[in-house]
């Protein structure tokens, strides 16, 4: 298990909630820490793949 990318992925979705709140889900903004979170958890699935 990757703990500091676990716990920058549970950061971003903070983030992205916190923002979502604030702006349009449309905004910029948004949709660039969406997209974080998105790269973020393909990180993670990956490194799931291949440490297996």
């Amino acid at each position: 298990m990757n703990k500091p990318l676990l716990q920058e992925i549970e950061q971003c979705r903070k983030e992205m909630i916190t923002l979502s709140n604030k702006y349009k889900l449309t905004s910029e903004v948004v949709v660039a820490t969406s997209k974080k979170l998105d790269n973020l958890l393909n990180q993670y699935q990956f490194s799931n793949i291949t440490n297996k």
